[in-house]
């Protein structure tokens, strides 16, 4: 097996609350826009926690014919329009001749909520007659990959991962493994999650792990600040196309970044906590570096996975200042939370966040963490708060940490000729 093949991103489909599409996302996160409001899905007026970062003005048939459509979760509805955006951005064609040389790797941490709680609620009120046909495809986690890989004709791997918060981290840096190797040329990879439903937000609100401020629902999710009360659900989903650097040449391709690390790790400690002083999320970001063969100190933005809850930024905080040191304590390193503004994608995380970090290289800007207003002194880092900052960096890394202690973390580098 070749290990030795470049990666690179051609394409982008990114959407969440503030945006539906990678510009309009972009620029809303660097106007510091929050996604966040009252939920509209469902009546959530008696939950303990009413708001949430919806994906807004979203038409699944804008994508998908009407009788396909009403088969398939929202989540899936997501992956599809991401994809599309994607696929359109990196002018990508899958055809008979190439088809066997592209997979197809999106995951999600949760599936088909939605689904799931509606063939419930048939099944309760008619009996199991009630229960559709389509149930079982239009919920399961690998049916995201599945759809995708279907409506291109993409007859490469076709994987799902599923790894809680840090699903789609996971899927593109197995997608990246898979095309290094030389198990194929492309890989559509990432993640979708739509999880803002009665049981999704009664779920994470009966773990007291949300943000309760129902009457500012703007300013609820605050990633290192002393305030932080809980983390805010978000939905939508973020597609990378992971492509073999000499093939993206020969077809003529505009090169966003390239990919060069990928690391991963378990904490091994408690089902929902992370390890003392972050030290899982600090070797998932020592063997990205390992496997980039690079020194901390070319790392010039980090995005992290910081969701706005008490414990959880404060060890990523004391990992990234264990492993970067002084440089990130005086700011010469910023590190951002744009869930500030997206909520929390959950399996979706991780893809979104990985556009966004190639976005940051590509315009030399770190997005803002919003809602920084009184600094947390736990976290001693440079948050970029409030205001997007210029940078001049190579090299970026995107973090992503899950339930069960599941870590990944994924550097790209800025393309130049």
């Amino acid at each position: 097996m070749r290990c030795d093949r470049r990666v690179v991103v051609t394409g982008l489909g990114l959407m969440a609350g503030p945006g539906n599409t990678a510009p309009e996302l972009w620029q809303n996160l660097l106007a510091g826009k929050s996604g966040m409001a009252p939920i509209t899905g469902f009546d959530a007026s008696n939950f303990p926690v009413t708001f949430a970062a919806e994906v807004k003005n979203f038409d699944p048939l804008q994508f998908i014919e009407k009788k396909e459509a009403r088969k398939m979760s929202r989540f899936i509805h997501f992956a599809i329009a991401a994809t599309d955006e994607a696929m359109k951005h990196s002018g990508l064609k899958v055809t008979p001749e190439n088809a066997e040389r592209i997979g197809v790797h999106i995951g999600s941490g949760i599936g088909g909520f939605d689904i799931i709680e509606r063939e419930h609620s048939n099944m309760l009120n008619g009996g199991p007659r009630k229960i559709s046909p389509f149930f079982i495809p239009a919920a399961i986690v690998n049916l995201a990959a599945g759809q995708v890989s279907i409506r291109y004709g993409a007859k490469g791997p076709n994987q799902a991962s599923a790894t809680a918060c840090t699903t789609s981290a996971h899927s593109i840096g197995d997608a990246y493994r898979v095309v290094e190797r030389g198990d194929a040329d492309v890989m559509i990879a990432g993640g979708s999650e739509a999880a803002i439903t009665p049981m999704g937000v009664g779920g994470f609100a009966a773990m007291k792990a949300l943000s309760t401020r129902n009457d500012d629902p703007e300013h609820a999710c605050r990633p290192f600040d002393k305030d932080r009360d809980g983390f805010v659900v978000g939905e939508g989903a973020g597609i990378l196309i992971l492509e073999e650097l000499e093939h993206a040449k020969a077809r003529g391709a505009t090169i966003l970044a390239e990919i060069v690390g990928y690391g991963m790790s378990s904490d091994a400690y408690h089902m929902t906590g992370m390890a003392a002083e972050g030290e899982g999320c600090f070797r998932a970001m020592n063997n990205a570096l390992k496997s980039a063969d690079l020194s901390p100190d070319k790392i010039g933005y980090v995005n992290a996975h910081a969701t706005s809850t008490p414990l959880g930024d404060a060890l990523e905080s004391a990992a990234m200042k264990a492993l970067f040191g002084e440089r990130a304590l005086k700011g010469d390193m910023p590190v951002s939370s744009t869930k500030s503004m997206t909520g929390h994608l959950l399996g979706g995380a991780g893809g979104l966040e990985a556009g966004i970090t190639v976005m940051a290289l590509i315009h030399q800007t770190a997005p803002p963490t919003t809602n920084l207003d009184n600094q947390d002194p736990d976290c001693e880092l440079h948050y970029v708060p409030n205001k997007p900052q210029k940078i001049s960096t190579e090299y970026a890394l995107s973090n992503s940490f899950g339930f069960g202690g599941t870590n990944g973390s994924l550097i790209f580098k800025r393309w130049t000729e």
